[in-house]
């Protein structure tokens, strides 16, 4: 199992607009939320500051770079490109559990002190996250071994 590791070196693999469209997409998002907040509430606005602000433009970025390395590798590359930005799709959902876990930590020690209310929830984002990746990639090597048994099972008792 590969451990989780943070990459400065991705930053260069992306072209500077690409960078700026991920910060103007997150920032419209953002402000988009605060208006609906500020429009119907805080607890209105807190489900769409849920939303991953750079989602679409990171998936589409994705695609397109994984496209364009299997190209100059001499393939096509269109589905190596759609599974990269497929990947990226399932670990949205595990971020948005972190993030949910900073927002009830944060809720909850907020009142006493900010900066460790932050701090702990923080934290609390870290460790829940890496602890869903963790437990999505098990659940998927497991399932993909039953899988594979009963495949292997299955043409051995045909005698293949």
């Amino acid at each position: 199992m590969s451990p989780v590791r943070f990459s400065l070196s991705a930053l260069s693999e992306g072209r500077w607009y690409e960078h700026v469209i991920r910060f103007v997409l997150g920032g419209a998002v953002t402000t988009f939320t605060g208006y609906i907040s500020s429009r119907y509430g805080a607890s209105v606005g807190g489900i769409f500051l849920g939303l991953p602000a750079i989602f679409c433009a990171s998936a589409t970025l994705i695609e397109k770079h994984e496209v364009r390395r299997k190209r100059e590798a001499g393939f096509a590359g269109a589905r190596r490109g759609r599974q990269a930005a497929a990947l990226d799709a399932a670990g949205a959902p595990l971020g948005a559990i972190g993030m949910l876990c900073f927002a009830s930590v944060f809720a909850l020690l907020a009142r006493s002190n900010i900066p460790i209310a932050f701090m702990v929830a923080s934290f609390a984002w870290v460790v829940t996250s890496i602890a869903a990746w963790y437990l999505r990639r098990k659940s998927r090597l497991v399932r993909s071994s039953r899988i594979g048994k009963k495949a292997g099972g299955s043409a051995h008792s045909r005698g293949g």
